[in-house]
């Protein structure tokens, strides 16, 4: 008895450009760091990040409060897309668009590998834990984190 073909998954399979809003959003896995305040020194211009995070971002589910009208809340959100993923440097090592763009496979704790969206949380990626809102901070330099690592 022949065994049927394995279907590779649309994100090894579907470039940036032809994937569908649905495919292009769950390619998140809902860590939360790009949401984080990030800082860029200006002699060396390595992007430092902090444990602030908007105050949009819902510090239990990592998920943002409103994220249909984010960008009228909070103006310099950065809405992730094909056309500019490429030229923001800022996001983590683990970020699955990075992962794809690199032609990298995603981890086993995001949730379309595990088919559960709370083992982004349990493998310790996410913000859950770890980070503050922006509404409690005080300066952001005094919270410079190193347990995040932006992309080469």
């Amino acid at each position: 008895m022949k065994k049927a073909p394995t279907k590779e998954p649309f994100w090894k399979t579907t470039p940036f450009s032809k994937m569908t809003p649905a495919q292009w959003e769950s390619l998140c896995d809902g860590c939360g760091k790009c949401c984080l305040v990030k800082l860029r020194d200006a002699d060396t211009n390595q992007v430092l990040f902090t444990n602030i995070a908007c105050k949009q971002l819902d510090l239990r589910s990592c998920q943002c409060k409103d994220y249909k009208n984010r960008k009228s809340i909070v103006p310099d959100c950065v809405q992730l897309g094909p056309r500019n993923i490429g030229r923001i440097d800022w996001l983590p090592e683990t970020c699955a668009y990075k992962l794809v763009q690199r032609g990298e496979d995603l981890a086993w704790w995001h949730p379309l590998v595990s088919g559960d969206p709370r083992t982004v949380h349990q493998a310790g990626i996410s913000v859950r834990r770890k980070a503050i809102s922006e509404t409690n901070a005080g300066e952001p330099e005094d919270h410079i984190v190193d347990w995040i690592s932006a992309a080469d």
